[in-house]
């Protein structure tokens, strides 16, 4: 509950008028990759490019916020900086409101989206709430940017980690970890070693059922996975799904065991892979999965498919809908490797590659849930800084992404 010693008004009763006048604007053509001064546009990314443009420079009053009219995104400007052309408001508070304070106060706004109309006129007919206590407002503010500073950090490491999985299949499905020289082949270089195959020969193709959905003895109290394109997060083991089925509702599917591949080949997400981790789950008949055949890992053979994604996209028809029958999925051709060593220690790199993003990406959604929620009880004062114990919170070292 708001404590008395809080303030309620109108976001345009907070405001005090920002003049940039004689400052120009930077046009999205004139964005540099670098510069001596950044660009702000009203983009989801913090800086949308550099100038040198010293004409477009604002750099008093400082510091600002700039609120996309368009896109509803605030950002806080504590250094000089030039506007974008098109649908940025310069926002700042008055001065009994601290402004880092009122720029998450801001963020906490309900402000549903329009379209690509402009929502300006909106937000300042907002109420939003402050402590009296200027100090209080401080501490608030200080505790969200440090709770979003880790957040970011860990979004950094995690950034990282995904594009050392990049790199790292990229060395080994072009080069192996034998050392061996390369040949060029149809789908670019690879190991001398490694031999041409077609999907057919890497396991059974299985296309996936789905059972009746007006028999509700498939589905009711069902804790089977059956799983969709949507289940699938490209390149990882699937976690998930949001429907489940009954062993009825197995019985009149296709049962795979754990580690088959699935591949998606209708849709948008079209060569999107996922691999199974329950002893028993099935997939609806968007969905081409390979049951790995002897002489295969499964997990080398869903990294494989996970590199190659573009071979199942190429393949697919070229209509509104792309779509991929079991018949040309089964000859669709690329190279392996075909000693079980290195198979085994490929998914070996790979896996651990994965279960440190997997560990990360926790990390970052419980932050996440973190920051908005001390977003809302701080900005509402249903809780204070006082009550807080955030000792736990330290930042996040980019050196953990190899750790």
């Amino acid at each position: 509950m708001m404590s008395e010693a809080w303030a309620s008004a109108a976001v345009a009763d907070c405001l005090v008028p920002v003049s940039a006048a004689g400052k120009s604007k930077v046009q999205a053509r004139d964005y540099k990759p670098s510069g001596r001064f950044p660009v702000i546009d009203q983009g989801q990314e913090q800086i949308a490019g550099w100038t040198d443009d010293e004409s477009a420079v604002i750099d008093a009053p400082l510091p600002l916020v700039v609120f996309g009219d368009h896109t509803r995104a605030f950002k806080f400007l504590d250094l000089p900086f030039a506007r974008g052309a098109d649908g940025t408001q310069l926002l700042r508070p008055k001065a009994d409101i601290d402004p880092l304070f009122f720029f998450y106060a801001c963020r906490a706004i309900d402000l549903p989206a329009r379209g690509y109309n402009r929502h300006f006129t909106v937000l300042k007919e907002k109420e939003m709430s402050y402590p009296l206590d200027e100090a209080e407002q401080k501490a608030a503010a200080g505790v969200l940017r440090k709770t979003e500073s880790a957040l970011q950090q860990q979004a950094a490491v995690l950034d990282n980690l995904q594009e050392l999985k990049r790199a790292a299949m990229r060395e080994l499905f072009t080069r192996g970890l034998r050392g061996e020289a390369q040949k060029e082949t149809e789908i670019g270089l690879v190991p001398e070693s490694w031999v041409e195959v077609v999907f057919a020969e890497l396991g059974e193709i299985v296309t996936g059922t789905t059972p009746p959905t007006k028999d509700r003895d498939y589905y009711d109290d069902g804790t089977i996975p059956f799983i969709s394109p949507g289940d699938i997060d490209h390149g990882f083991p699937i976690a998930s799904t949001q429907k489940h089925i009954t062993d009825s509702g197995l019985a009149v599917s296709r049962a795979l065991p754990a580690g088959t591949t699935c591949v998606v080949c209708i849709g948008s997400t079209i060569g999107k892979v996922g691999r199974t981790t329950v002893v028993s789950s099935a997939t609806n008949q968007q969905i081409n999965a390979i049951v790995p055949g002897v002489g295969y890992d499964p997990n080398y053979l869903s990294h494989l498919l996970t590199y190659r994604a573009d071979i199942v996209r190429n393949a697919a028809s070229p209509s509104p809908v792309p779509i991929l029958s079991k018949g040309t999925f089964e000859k669709l051709m690329l190279f392996t490797s075909t000693n079980p060593d290195e198979q085994t220690e490929i998914a070996a790199i790979l896996d651990t590659l994965d279960r440190k993003i997997a560990l990360h990406r926790q990390k970052r959604a419980v932050l996440e849930e973190l920051f908005k929620s001390l977003l809302h009880k701080l900005m509402t004062g249903a809780i204070r800084v006082a009550d807080l114990d955030l000792s736990a919170l330290t930042p996040t070292q980019a050196t953990e992404a190899t750790a």
